[in-house]
């Protein structure tokens, strides 16, 4: 599920739903990780980053998803930040629920499929540019899949664990996401609303901020 909120870039339109991504991959550290067989992996690797001093410990690594060192849970970095509080617990409910589902499979000695990488990150790609109104690959089918459909079967796959976990209704909102947008939908019809009263562009992305605010400060 994207949660999208970033589509300007010093005042212009990106073309992204998450310019975020964008400038977040420049950075070391970031981006997919590679395939990592275990946790005991996952610490030798961190342990050579950490004993040459590349970084100081595993707060510095931003990958999308990664073991928390804080913390006994994976710790995913990949959505932006939702500027309503009910869109940031569908995020989490429907995360932890996943993983759930995950570690139920596991404890069935069922397995998944693991695809490559560069598809992956194609679907990546299709989530930072389109949200929401896009679609992903499907890849046992081997075709585009509209999110209407991915979000029913995220929720399908998600509910055993999310009635467990006490927060089906939050996964279920995700049908609530779909329907209205993200945040980055919502500024870019703030925006055209502004324009379309005779704003100028500065007065246009003002009314974008405020709106933001507003908005974040409604959940507080």
């Amino acid at each position: 599920m994207p949660q999208t909120s970033s589509p300007f870039w010093q005042g212009e339109d990106s073309g992204l739903k998450s310019y975020r991504l964008t400038v977040f991959d420049a950075l070391p550290h970031t981006g997919m990780p590679d395939h990592i067989a275990g946790f005991s992996e996952f610490e030798r690797t961190l342990g050579r980053l950490v004993s040459a001093g590349i970084i100081e410990d595993g707060t510095k690594l931003w990958w999308d998803i990664h073991p928390s060192v804080r913390f006994p849970t994976l710790e995913m970095r990949l959505a932006d930040v939702c500027t309503r509080v009910d869109d940031t617990v569908t995020i989490a409910a429907l995360y932890q629920s996943l993983l759930g589902a995950l570690f139920r499979l596991r404890l069935r000695n069922q397995r998944w499929r693991l695809y490559p990488p560069m598809l992956v990150r194609e679907n990546r790609w299709r989530a930072q540019r389109y949200g929401v109104e896009g679609s992903l690959i499907d890849f046992g089918k081997g075709e585009l899949v509209a999110y209407a459909t991915l979000v029913e079967e995220l929720i399908d796959f998600a509910r055993e664990s999310a009635v467990e976990l006490g927060c089906l209704p939050e996964v279920e909102q995700a049908r609530e996401i779909l329907r209205r947008g993200t945040s980055a939908d919502r500024q870019r019809r703030v925006l055209a609303a502004a324009l379309d009263k005779g704003a100028d562009r500065t007065e246009a992305m003002r009314a974008v901020v405020d709106d933001l605010i507003a908005e974040t400060v409604a959940g507080v």
